[in-house]
C-alpha cells in the first residue's frame, strides 16, 4: 500500500501530525478530507508538510489566518502559481509540448499577478461583470436556462452534470466571450483538459493533453486577432483587445487571462449547480424549506458555496519571513489557504458541519477568495446559480439523485464527474 493511499484509509487521528499531507488527492476523491482539516484546526492550524508529491508547503486552515494571508499581497505573492502541481506533471506536459514544437511558457493571467500589473488587467475586465452589465445579461441567462431545463427527460435517468451543469456553464461562457455558440461545449472541454491529469479527465495521455492545449490557444489567438481588427464590442475578448491597459498584453498574458476566464467561469458555476442539487437531495428538509419559500434560493446558493466550495484552496509564496499564528513561514515557502477548512471554522460559523439554507449571514464564506484576488465573477456566478434554481423550482417538484456521484480527481476543485438523476412528475 502506498503512503498516499494509507493516509486515506487510516484514521487521521492515528497519523503522526508531521506526516499529515492535507493535499493528498485520494482523500478528496474519497471524501475523507474534512477530518484532516478538523484535526489541523484543533491541533496545528498553520501546518507544515515537509515532504509531499507537491514539494513542501504550509497549510493555513483557520478563517482569520486565511484572511490574513489572502489580504496581504505584499508578503504573499501570487506570481508563482496558485495551485499545487507535482514535478512529474510539469515535466511531462513540457516534454509533450516541446514534441509538438511548442515551448512551454508560463501563462500569466491577472490571478497570477501582483500590483500594479494585476490592478490594470483586472480593471479592464471589471466592467463586463459590473451590475449594469449583469442586469442586461439576466434575461438572456433566464431564457437559456429555461430552454435547457425544458429539454430534460421526465421519468428517465440522465446525467445532470452533462445535461445541465456543463450546458448552462458553456452557454454563459460562450455569451461572455462571443464564442461560436455551436462550439460552446469546447469551452468546458478545454477547461477540463487544462485542469485534470491525463486519465482523470477528457484526455488519456500527456501527448493528447498537449495537442488539445495547443488547439485551445490557437482558437483564442485567432479570435484575438479578429477582435483587435474589428470595432470594439461587448464581449470580453474585444474588451481586452481594445482597453488601453490590455491591448498590448503579451501572448502569455492573453493566454493566461483566457485560461482564467474559461476555468473560473466553468468551475464555480458548473460545480455548484451540481453540488446544490446533490445537497438538497441529501438534506431533504432543506429542499422542503426551499419549495415553501423560493426567496431562499440566494441563501441556498451561498450555503452550498460554503459547504462545498467549488475551489478548495488557493496558494501563495512568501516574499519574506512572516510570523503567522506562532509559526515562522520562511521566504520562498509555499502557503496553501484551505477555503474548504476555513468555511468549517466553528469559531466563525455556527454549526459549520450543518447544511442550513436559512442560516444568518449566509454569504459569509471564503469560497470566492479574499483580498485583491477575490473572484471577479462572483456576482455573475451568484446570479447564474440563482436564475437556474428559480427556473428549476418553477418546473420540477422533485429531482432524485439516483446514486453517489464520482468526485473529480482533484484537490483543487470540488466537483462531480457525473450526477445521475431522475425528474419525477409528482
Amino acid at each position: 500500500m502506498t503512503k498516499q493511499l494509507q493516509d486515506v484509509v487510516e484514521d487521521v487521528n492515528a497519523i503522526p501530525l508531521d506526516k499529515i499531507n492535507p493535499a493528498c488527492r485520494d482523500r478528496f476523491v474519497n471524501g475523507t478530507e474534512l477530518p484532516v482539516f478538523e484535526r489541523l484546526r484543533r491541533e496545528d492550524p498553520v501546518h507544515f508538510t515537509p515532504e509531499s508529491e507537491f514539494g513542501p508547503y504550509w497549510s493555513v486552515t483557520l478563517w482569520d489566518d486565511i484572511r490574513t494571508v489572502g489580504s496581504n499581497h505584499r508578503d504573499f505573492t501570487s506570481t508563482q502559481n496558485i495551485d499545487l502541481k507535482t514535478l512529474e506533471e510539469k515535466d511531462r506536459l513540457e516534454t509533450a509540448l516541446q514534441a509538438l514544437g511548442h515551448e512551454r511558457r508560463k501563462n500569466v493571467g491577472f490571478i497570477t499577478m501582483d500590483p500594479p500589473e494585476h490592478t490594470k488587467h483586472r480593471k479592464a475586465v471589471t466592467p463586463a461583470v459590473a451590475p449594469s452589465s449583469l442586469s442586461k445579461m439576466a434575461p438572456v441567462m433566464r431564457e437559456r436556462a429555461g430552454m435547457i431545463l425544458d429539454s430534460l427527460p421526465i421519468g428517465e435517468p440522465f446525467d445532470w452534470v452533462d445535461r445541465v451543469s456543463k450546458e448552462m456553464t458553456a452557454t454563459v461562457l460562450a455569451t461572455l466571450l462571443d464564442f461560436p455558440f455551436e462550439d460552446r461545449r469546447k469551452l468546458t472541454y478545454w477547461s477540463d483538459v487544462l485542469m485534470f491529469e491525463p486519465g482523470h479527465g477528457p484526455v488519456t495521455s500527456w501527448e493528447q493533453k498537449a495537442q488539445e492545449t495547443v488547439k485551445c490557444y490557437q482558437v483564442f489567438e485567432e479570435l484575438w486577432e479578429k477582435r483587435r481588427n474589428a470595432p470594439p464590442s461587448y464581449d470580453l475578448i474585444s474588451v481586452l483587445a481594445h482597453h488601453p491597459d490590455t491591448c498590448d498584453m503579451t501572448l502569455e498574458q492573453y493566454r493566461g487571462t483566457i485560461v482564467l476566464l474559461i476555468i473560473g467561469g466553468n468551475d464555480t458555476t458548473r460545480n455548484t449547480i451540481s453540488s446544490s442539487l446533490y445537497l438538497l437531495n441529501k438534506y431533504p428538509q432543506e429542499f422542503a424549506k426551499l419549495k415553501t419559500d423560493p426567496k431562499l434560493v440566494m441563501p441556498m446558493v451561498s450555503e452550498t458555496l460554503r459547504f462545498y466550495p467549488p475551489v478548495n484552496f488557493m496558494s501563495r509564496v512568501a516574499n519574506r519571513d512572516v510570523e503567522l499564528n506562532g509559526k515562522t513561514i520562511k521566504a520562498g515557502d509555499r502557503v496553501v489557504m484551505w477555503y474548504a477548512s476555513g468555511n468549517r471554522d466553528g469559531s466563525v460559523i455556527d454549526e459549520p458541519d450543518v447544511f442550513n439554507i436559512d442560516r444568518e449571514r449566509s454569504r459569509r464564506h471564503l469560497s470566492f477568495g479574499v483580498g485583491i484576488h477575490t473572484c471577479i465573477g462572483s456576482r455573475l456566478a451568484e446570479m447564474q446559480l440563482t436564475i437556474v434554481w428559480e427556473e428549476i423550482l418553477k418546473r420540477f417538484s422533485r429531482i432524485e439523485v439516483l446514486e453517489e456521484p464520482e468526485r473529480n480527481y482533484s484537490n483543487f476543485l470540488h466537483g462531480f464527474e457525473n450526477l445521475n438523476v431522475i425528474i419525477h412528475k409528482d
